[in-house]
């Protein structure tokens, strides 16, 4: 360990940062000489390649704790908890605002040493590192397989908060859900699915699965820009960015022409000077994507994200252009059966399910039985099937059952994966057919429901993600935790 004595949040948080530079450093210092002279490192030096870790332990007193209704940064048993650490620098408020509470209030003892994990040499290459030039001089991936660490799915996995991770006898427990290498393999993806930087995600996440979405995220962007306050950068897939006080009449354009389509979930991000930006991903069509960019944006440990898309309207009383406020989900998605079972519940959290209706109330102007008219709360089917309708006959009764109102293919496994990820996760979507009652999205029709829904529906979300701001770290709700739970949220 680097002191004997306990450390404090700020100091560990150092401690962290100069133990991963330095192995990052050991580590590019050996690429360029095994480049430059084919000479490999020796095991003294790649002994230095790991990533830092971080070790509380907890040993209570005689002494009774008072009782603790804060959802994280709790202990459920005494005992060692370690976890292996990335990009501390990054991470630095995430780490300290768990820590703080868990030193302050239980007294643990914080300890950072090397950990027996190795950085593979992909994630230590800095940008514009180029590595396949060097490649073409006799030096292969196998050549470099041989002498560093490389990203080995074997230790890859969501064990922790699949509740399928199992300590040995004197084992330390996890102090978080994802360690360095399920960390560093996650903000890898996020880059190529997304086409933007790991490090512009901003802390509160719009999905949807609809581009025109983006169109209005990027004008309310620009136009927040515009006019000061809060945010200070507006960043796009492509590599587009407008900074506050370079807003001009060309800055849509340009974002909105940068070459998003070479990515498959792009995102765009409003910056703000305080950290609590905003990012919006279109994550597309399906579950299976819904899946794989939650996976992934589970590692930054975001506040929230909230689906706002389109779905299919299952009532008659529904018009086009209503929405519907997920209070329950009938998971048709069939991706997370492993891993979450459906007959699992994943509940609704109250904190967002108010926070949505008021933000729809404030942005339509409507309250009341007029709201209610136009805002139904019920259940969402969510389907892997884009061609349900050929089978309605069969389900029918299913939807029926579970009194459904509304139908899509994304928003049951966004939460599912909230729930199962401890991601607070909230449902609102737009009617845009009605494909049991002969209300179609014909072209004209559909256009003009575009035009005038889509930037309603956006504001609404972004009011939300300011009312929760609003509310603190209540978000962050108990819902969401087993009874075994790791201390960092």
């Amino acid at each position: 360990m680097t002191d004997t004595l306990s450390l404090t949040p700020q100091e560990a948080v150092e401690a962290l940062s100069a133990l991963y530079e330095e192995a990052c450093e050991a580590q590019r210092g050996a690429l360029a000489r095994y480049l430059a002279t084919r000479e490999p490192p020796p095991a003294s030096l790649r002994a230095r390649f790991r990533y830092p870790e971080l070790r509380l332990t907890y040993a209570p007193g005689s002494g009774r704790l008072a009782p603790n209704f804060r959802a994280y940064a709790k202990f459920t048993a005494p005992g060692a908890y370690t976890v292996s650490v990335t990009q501390p620098d990054a991470f630095r408020a995430y780490l300290i605002d768990q820590l703080a509470p868990l030193a302050a209030e239980y007294g643990a003892r914080i300890e950072v040493a090397r950990s027996d994990q190795e950085i593979p040499y992909p994630y230590v290459l800095r940008a514009g590192d180029d590595l396949v030039a060097n490649t073409t001089v006799g030096v292969t991936p196998a050549d470099l397989a041989r002498h560093f660490p490389v990203p080995l799915l074997s230790l890859v996995g969501d064990e922790v908060p699949d509740g399928e991770w199992r300590p040995a006898p004197g084992e330390p427990l996890p102090l978080a859900l994802f360690d360095a290498v399920r960390t560093d393999y996650s903000l890898r993806r996020l880059v190529h699915y997304t086409g933007t930087d790991w490090r512009d995600f901003q802390p509160w996440i719009l999905l949807t699965n609809y581009h025109r979405y983006v169109d209005q995220f990027v004008r309310y962007g620009l136009q927040a820009l515009r006019q000061g306050g809060p945010y200070t950068a507006l960043s796009a897939a492509g590599g587009a960015r407008v900074e506050a006080g370079e807003v001009d009449e060309g800055s849509a354009a340009r974002v909105l022409a940068a070459p998003w389509h070479r990515h498959q979930m792009p995102a765009y991000h409003l910056h703000a000077g305080d950290g609590q930006g905003v990012t919006l991903v279109n994550i597309g069509v399906g579950p299976s994507n819904a899946k794989t960019i939650t996976d992934h944006l589970a590692v930054l440990r975001p506040h929230a994200w909230i689906m706002i898309g389109h779905c299919g309207g299952l009532r008659g009383s529904q018009s086009i252009g209503d929405y519907v406020l997920a209070h329950a989900y009938l998971r048709d998605d069939k991706i997370l059966d492993a891993a979450l079972p459906p007959e699992i519940p994943v509940p609704a959290l109250a904190e967002i399910q108010v926070a949505l209706q008021e933000a729809a109330a404030h942005v339509t102007g409507d309250d009341g039985e007029v709201l209610k008219s136009r805002l139904r709360t019920g259940t969402v089917v969510t389907t892997d099937d884009r061609n349900w309708e050929l089978r309605w006959s069969k389900e029918r009764r299913r939807f029926n059952l579970s009194r459904a109102v509304a139908i899509d293919m994304e928003s049951g496994t966004v939460a599912a994966q909230g729930y199962r990820l401890r991601v607070p996760y909230g449902t609102l979507l737009c009617v845009s057919d009605k494909p049991l009652h002969g209300e179609l999205k014909l072209p004209g029709a559909a256009n003009a429901f575009y035009e005038r829904a889509v930037g309603e529906h956006l504001r609404i979300g972004i009011e939300t993600i300011e009312r929760l701001k609003r509310g603190g770290p209540t978000i962050h709700s108990r819902k969401l935790r087993s009874f075994d739970e790791p201390p960092f949220r």
